[in-house]
């Protein structure tokens, strides 16, 4: 892979995984079950949630063939799935909603109430939902065999939770300066890229299955 070829892997990557994490979007949840927290509990809380998140998304990407043959899933297949479960994600975004698949009102209110919710339901399914780890392993898919060719992808998902744990430590400031309208502005615009995203995954899919 060209150098070209690796930074637009790269970016085409970062856009898909961020917007799909959506973090932005998180933010609120975040604030409502790390309630009544010290600083140091929320700085805490946010790492464990975002080392899970990461660690899942990049098991799957890194061993997302290896599922492939297993099941005898062909990437075309699963492009169309995983581009199906985005654009359905997107759609909730643009209406600035909590997305169905990401988690339900009944895992919210017990996240509210747990003592410890770094692992479920804030990296798993908030994070890590089945989107993004869809995601993850369609773009590792794309970018080919190689462990150089990967790199952009595993750098993507890496940044992505980076930027990810700054935003959830830093809620209380976020939730200040956007506001709610903010947020759904936010999230209104990511969703249309993800959308976007969402039906180049659905059309290479299908080109794939109807060869």
């Amino acid at each position: 892979m060209t150098t070209s070829g690796m930074v637009s892997t790269f970016l085409v990557s970062l856009s898909a995984i961020f917007f799909v994490v959506d973090p932005i979007g998180v933010v609120p949840l975040f604030l409502a079950m790390t309630g009544g927290d010290t600083k140091q509990q929320i700085r805490s809380t946010a790492l464990r949630a975002c080392l899970v998140a990461c660690g899942m998304m990049l098991f799957f990407a890194v061993f997302g063939r290896v599922i492939f043959q297993v099941f005898a899933v062909s990437l075309g297949a699963f492009r169309v799935a995983g581009g199906i479960l985005l654009l359905i994600t997107s759609l909730d975004m643009l209406r600035a909603r909590p997305s169905s698949t990401r988690t339900s009102p009944t895992e919210e209110e017990e996240g509210a109430v747990k003592d410890d919710v770094a692992i479920v339901p804030l990296a798993i399914p908030l994070l890590a939902g089945p989107g993004a780890i869809a995601t993850a392993m369609v773009l590792m898919a794309r970018s080919g065999t190689s462990f150089v060719s990967a790199l952009p992808v595993v750098a993507a998902v890496v940044l992505t939770f980076t930027a990810t744990y700054f935003i959830l430590n830093a809620s209380s400031l976020v939730q200040r300066v956007l506001r709610q309208s903010g947020v759904a502005i936010l999230e209104r615009v990511s969703g249309l890229i993800l959308a976007a995203i969402a039906v180049q995954f659905i059309a290479d899919g299908a080109k794939d299955l109807l060869k």
